[in-house]
């Protein structure tokens, strides 16, 4: 067996949601756990942290990992989807899982993953488990892939819960209301354990504050402990300066992630390396701390947010997928400077468009596409959703064409955003359009 074929094997053995959506949801913990007992129960090995959220999540994730690089410790890193390359999921100090592990992994452990009807997450949780533990790996950020308490990665104590916001998603699964998918969020709350939440908001709040008191557990809101005074291009990427509202104490950082959604997310980093330091026997320094949010792409690998694809005209992909993430992408696109805006677009199919098309810019000119998974909804379906609603535009068959389209099409003054879906995003960056 060679990687192309353990891939094979992952991807069409187990029910993946990348292809089919929520029929891969799988409740429960069961088959995660007895897997990992099997394995001899690798993440209990090493600390953890665990990282939940509507958005922000993979962006938090890889602050903390890169900044935890930064202060000397062998980390682990464990999110989804992947862009380019399964391995991109499992990493250690920023590098990927070799092919030659993932093939050693799916050959061993084969058998005991279909006995156990695993789905395509929970053997991807069991691999990056074994792999921290096998790489001596002394503490992991692990993002959950969907909700929180149901979760595979949820089989962890951590030494600390993030929670980074909550906005409406996967409502089938998760609820239809703010409180109800708060709930699920908050099942990664451990006894004793602190947590951070990047947002107060009253619906949520109470659920989490019930929580973290059933739990004994100390709750902060990075929004309170940290507020953002101002924020403004360095060469780095953006320059940000925060305040303690507690005591006055300000803080610059740099930050090499554009968009300016990381405004939140930096609160929240910010305040969980606080947690960190005090609760915890981690040794975090300022330097550590200010390095590694200078070098998150560098350490971490990390892509697809607020990606710079091109100038004259300047082009921008993004991985913001949902109603509260595009809301914060579209802000940001409000805040450029263009002539005129294209837009490339696709989502997947159990994608609520409704909710989107309200958020868009209604004087862009559109792209409708489809990315390459099964799950994509089809361009013109798509395109009749927004052409019903005033939009104007054409279809596209493929994202790279409709890359190229725009590239046709637009003036350098003028600006193209792609996104939609973060299989759009992959779709395009496996091109030759970045290199």
């Amino acid at each position: 067996m060679n990687y192309a074929q353990a891939t094979h094997f992952l991807f069409n053995s187990f029910p993946s949601y990348q292809n089919i959506g929520s029929q891969a949801y799988k409740e429960g913990i069961q088959g995660i756990t007895e897997m990992c007992r099997l394995l001899g129960d690798p993440q209990k090995n090493y600390l953890t942290i665990h990282v939940a959220g509507t958005n922000g999540k993979g962006s938090v994730s890889h602050m903390l990992a890169s900044v935890l690089q930064q202060a000397g410790y062998c980390v682990g890193l464990f999110t989804s989807p992947h862009l380019l390359d399964f391995r991109e999921r499992i990493r250690v100090n920023g590098e990927c899982i070799s092919e030659k592990e993932v093939v050693r992994f799916t050959k061993e452990h084969k058998e005991e993953m279909v006995s156990l009807g695993l789905s395509f997450f929970e053997m991807t949780t069991a691999m990056a488990f074994h792999h921290f533990a096998q790489s001596d790996v002394e503490v992991a950020v692990i993002e959950t892939g969907l909700g929180g308490r149901l979760d595979s990665t949820n089989i962890i104590t951590p030494i600390l819960s993030v929670i980074t916001n909550i906005g409406l998603e996967h409502t089938a699964m998760l609820g239809n209301t703010i409180a109800e998918i708060a709930f699920e969020k908050a099942g990664i709350i451990k006894r004793e354990v602190p947590v951070v939440v990047g947002e107060w908001a009253p619906e949520s709040g109470e659920v989490f504050e019930r929580m973290a008191e059933m739990c004994g557990s100390e709750l902060v809101y990075a929004d309170r402990e940290w507020t953002m005074l101002e924020s403004e291009p360095s060469a780095e990427g953006v320059r940000y300066t925060l305040q303690r509202p507690r005591d006055g104490r300000t803080q610059i950082l740099d930050l090499d992630l554009a968009g300016g959604y990381q405004r939140k997310n930096i609160l929240t980093v910010r305040t969980a390396v606080s947690l960190l330091r005090n609760r915890t026997h981690l040794n975090i320094s300022t330097r550590a701390l200010v390095e590694g949010l200078r070098s998150v792409t560098a350490s971490t690998g990390l892509m697809g947010r607020w990606h710079k694809l091109h100038d004259a005209p300047l082009a921008v992909c993004d991985t913001g997928h949902n109603a509260h993430g595009l809301a914060e992408v579209v802000k940001q696109i409000g805040q450029q400077t263009y002539e005129h805006l294209f837009v490339v677009i696709g989502v997947v199919s159990d994608k609520d468009v409704d909710a989107i098309v309200p958020l868009m810019p209604t004087d862009a000119y559109y792209l409708f596409t489809q990315s390459s998974v099964r799950r994509a909804m089809p361009a013109e379906e798509l395109a009749a959703v927004f052409v019903r609603e005033g939009f104007k535009g054409e279809v596209v068959p493929t994202v790279a064409e409709a890359y190229q389209r725009a590239l046709e099409l637009a003036s350098a003054d003028d600006m193209i955003f792609v996104g939609g879906s973060t299989f759009v995003v992959s779709d395009l960056i496996k091109t030759d359009y970045l290199g």
